[in-house]
C-alpha cells in the first residue's frame, strides 16, 4: 500500500460510504500527486484525507512556514482556481525542532509495538478507531516506510490530536 492509497482521518468513514466517493478519491488523488509528494518531501504530517463535497480535503501540520508555502505554492501550480481542493495545513514549530535533533515526531505519546500489532490496531486503542492510522504512520515516517510493515520493538510516537 503506498501513503497515499486510501481514505482516512476524521470524516473519512463518511466519505467512504457516500456514491462514488472512492472513484472520486482517485481521480482527485492522481490529479494532485505532486502535491502529495512536495508534502511527503517536505515532511508534513496528515491528519486527514478524503472527499468531502465532492473536494479533496486535506489537514495536517507543516514544520515551518517554508514547508508550508512550497506546499500551497504546488497546490496553485496544479489548479490555480483551487476549486476542487480544500487544504487547512497548521505550522508546528517543534516538528523542525524534533527534526533538527534527530526525532522528527511530534509531541506525543511513545508506544512500543507487541507480537501481533499493526497500526490499525494501535490506532484503535489510542483513538478508537482504526481508520486513524495513517496519523501514527505519519507521525512515525522517519522510522516507517509502509503503514503495513512495524516491526516488533519498534517505539513509535503517537500523536495527540
Amino acid at each position: 500500500m503506498g501513503l497515499f492509497d486510501k481514505m482516512f482521518g476524521k470524516g473519512s468513514e463518511t466519505a467512504q460510504q457516500q456514491p462514488k466517493a472512492e472513484q472520486r478519491f482517485n481521480e482527485l488523488k492522481q490529479k494532485y500527486q505532486t502535491v502529495l509528494t512536495t508534502a511527503d518531501q517536505q515532511h508534513i504530517q496528515f491528519q486527514n484525507l478524503h472527499v468531502q463535497d465532492d473536494k479533496l480535503y486535506i489537514k495536517a501540520t507543516a514544520p515551518t512556514d517554508d514547508a508550508k508555502n512550497k506546499f500551497w505554492d504546488q497546490i496553485k501550480l496544479v489548479s490555480p482556481t483551487m476549486d476542487d481542493i480544500t487544504a487547512d495545513i497548521a505550522v508546528n514549530q517543534s516538528m523542525a525542532q524534533g527534526a533538527a535533533v534527530g526525532g522528527g515526531a511530534q509531541a506525543g505519546e511513545t508506544y512500543t509495538v507487541k507480537a501481533g500489532d499493526t497500526l490499525s490496531k494501535v490506532s484503535k486503542q489510542f483513538y478508537g478507531n482504526a481508520n486513524e492510522y495513517m496519523r501514527i504512520f505519519y507521525a512515525n515516517r522517519d522510522k516507517l516506510r509502509d503503514p503495513d510493515k512495524i516491526q516488533v520493538g519498534q517505539e513509535l510516537t503517537i500523536p495527540k490530536d
